[in-house]
Parts: C-alpha cells; structure tokens; sequence
C-alpha cells in the first residue's frame, strides 16, 4: 500500500502545483527578485508606427462596432495604421469593411483558418510593430499607446494584452470570467519574473521582424507565434491597461467547443515547441513553460482521475485518517461539480457551484482535446463562436 500512498500524493501535489503552487512559487521568486532589481516605469511619449491587424469571419453582425471601436482608438494621426482580412467570409463582412476608406482590406473566397489569414496579411506590414486582436471584441482607447511602450525596452519581442470577459445574466459559462482574472495575475507574476507564457489572440502585438510565418495547420497561433519568440531570447511583456473585451460563450456547449479546441492546439504545441523544454537554455522560461502551462495540459488531468482511485483503493483497504478526510473532500468536490453541471443544463445561477464544476469541465476538455490532436481530428479552421449578447449591449 506504501506505492498507492506515493501515487495518491504525488497526484495531489501535481494538482496542488500546476493550480496554486506554481503562482505561490513565482510570487517568492518575484518578491526576491525585487530585492536586487527594481523594476524600472517606461518612458511616455514612445508613439513609432504601428499596424493593427484583425481576421474576422462572417462577423457581419457585429463589425461596424468593431471598426468604429478601432477607428476611435487614441493615436497620433498616421501613425496607426488598420488591416483587416476576411479571408472565407461569405456574409458580406468584406463589403462592410470596403466601405470604409481609412481601413484597409485583405479579402479572399477561400477559407484557410485564422494562421493562413495572418502570414497573408503580414505580407503587407511594413511597420516595426504590429498588434493582433480579434474581431469579436471591443479595445480600450489607450490600448495601443499601453502596449508599444513596451518596446522601449530592446529585451521585449512582444506584448499580451489583458482579456476581459464581460459578466453576462447568469450561468456557468460566467466561471470563465473567474478563470481569466486569475490568469491575469499569473500573467503579471510571470511577467514580472521574465515572460508572459504564451499570448492570447484576443489582444497581443510582436515587433515585425520577429514574427515568422506559421504552419497552416497550427491551431494555437498566437501560443506558437509568442512562445518561439521567447525562443530566439526575447521576452513577452504584460500590458495589463490595453484590455480586449469580450462576451462569455453563448451557453456551454460553445465554451465547451472551444475548451476542446484550445486542449487540441495545446498538445499541438507541446509537440512544436520541444526546444522550450531544455532547462539549461532557458532555465527561467523553461519552468515558466513547464509549471504554467506543460502540466495543465498533461500530467494535471491525469492526476484527477488517479488521485481518487487511489485514495478510494486505501479507504477500502482500511486506511482512515486523513485518508478518509481527503476521499470526503474529493467526493463533496466532484458533487458540486456535479450539481453545477446540472444547473447549467438548465441555465440556473448558483454561484458556489461554478469553480468546481468549471474546473472539471476544463479538465474533461483536456482529455477530450487529446484524443482529438492524436486522431488529427482539429482543424486549424474553426466554426465562429456563438457569444452572449452582452457586449453587443454595453
């Protein structure tokens, strides 16, 4: 029984790690880091030219918002200038971009994904930066003057911005509001110690020369496009003040189609970006890459299941104690999970019961997206995402 115990606490120190250690870890390390080293406010008044490009697809509905939003973002005048690329969109967006003249647009019938769009559309960029968001959302006026002020500092090959998921009426869908403000302070930790692990296409920008031509089949392109910038020896800053804000998933079959997505690209990834994985090149950014983001993806789900066969199997062997204390904890656990899923079914609002069931619903994701990478099932071109009508509201 001594091999179950091991196993039973190894698989809970990984789950203890890869969701709350990991960021009690960082946090050590930059509150030491600061003792040596101050961080140092950036410079105002840095305004070089720069290029926003968004790929929209059949967003007919929603993106004469989205263009007023860009239009209406504070810059010097000619200095910023707007690409949009609708490649395969066949509701008519194109003809809603090409009637605005200060926006320039890519257009072609066929429909590659979002990675094909964005090596096209990069043919184009001739500006030092340039700044990705998508087109589903909706930017603060200040975002583009918050994120090139980064790249003052010659280190920084490019910038995350913040995503904000706007609260809807209710839900579990609303959980990934929670999620995504505790990923925002890990973003600032990681930061802050050297790089932010991976950008989100919501809202990120690279220096141009960086920015290197992706695999069409690549699903998480804003993940693979950052992280290989860390790579060459750059790093990616944090912009929290230059947020993109978006709706939650329309209900939770969309976010449950996007979680599988996501869990798809991540192993893709993985298997991308393997040179990340070499301690003694990137020490730092290594276990920045391992404790944020490997383990979420691998060895965290698997330890879910593991953790509660194990302490079932001692409990039935005799083992009480803490054994029983903990199989208690897993089973009240794995109920509002359970109960936060059934609320869900019938879109009733029962706060408590979000966390849990969201972070299984992430976890059964992962296992669902895994299976999905091995069969090469996930394309890189996705069907649009049905969101709440929240923003649209605002």
């Amino acid at each position: 029984m001594i091999t179950i115990k091991v196993i039973l606490f190894i698989s809970l120190f990984i789950l203890f790690f890869s969701y709350i250690g990991y960021g009690i870890a960082v946090a050590a390390a930059v509150r030491l880091k600061r003792i040596f080293r101050r961080p140092k406010p950036l410079p105002e008044g840095y305004f070089p030219e720069t290029t926003l490009v968004v790929a929209a697809y059949n967003e007919a509905g929603f993106i004469r918002e989205k263009i007023a939003n860009t239009l209406a973002l504070d810059y010097p005048e000619g200095k910023l200038h707007i690409l949009f690329i609708t490649d395969g969109s066949t509701d008519g967006t194109d003809a809603i971009v090409s009637a605005y003249p200060s926006v320039r647009l890519m257009h072609e019938p066929a429909r590659l994904g979002k990675t094909a769009a964005l090596n096209r559309a990069m043919q184009q960029v001739h500006t030092p930066i340039v700044i990705f968001c998508d087109a589903n959302t909706l930017l603060n006026d200040q975002a583009v003057k918050c994120i090139v002020r980064h790249y003052q500092d010659p280190r920084c090959g490019g910038v995350a911005g913040e995503k904000k998921v706007i609260a809807g009426e209710g839900g579990a869908e609303n959980a990934e509001g929670i999620y995504w403000k505790y990923e925002s302070l890990l973003k600032r930790l990681d930061a802050e110690l050297f790089s932010v692990v991976g950008a989100a296409g919501e809202l990120f920008s690279v220096r141009t020369e960086l920015y290197r031509p992706v695999e069409k089949d690549v699903v998480l392109d804003d993940f693979i496009i950052s992280l290989r910038i860390c790579a060459e020896g750059y790093r990616i800053a944090y912009a929290p003040d230059a947020y993109a804000m978006e709706s939650p998933s329309a209900g939770i079959g969309e976010e449950h189609k996007r979680k599988v997505r996501i869990s798809a690209g991540g192993f893709q990834a993985i298997s991308r970006l393997g040179g990340l994985l070499n301690f003694f090149k990137h020490p730092v950014l290594t276990f920045q890459y391992l404790g944020h983001r490997v383990l979420r993806w691998t060895l965290a789900p698997l330890s879910l299941p593991v953790a509660l066969i194990a302490n079932i199997w001692l409990v039935m062997a005799g083992y009480g104690g803490i054994y029983t204390l903990l199989l208690a904890a897993q089973c009240v656990f794995y109920a509002a999970a359970l109960t936060g899923w059934a609320l869900a079914m019938r879109d009733i609002k029962f706060k408590p019961a979000y966390v849990p069931f969201y972070f299984v619903f992430m976890n059964v994701s992962i296992y669902e997206g895994f299976f999905r990478f091995i069969r090469k099932k996930q394309q890189a071109a996705w069907d649009k995402a049905v969101r709440a009508p929240t923003l649209q509201n605002s």
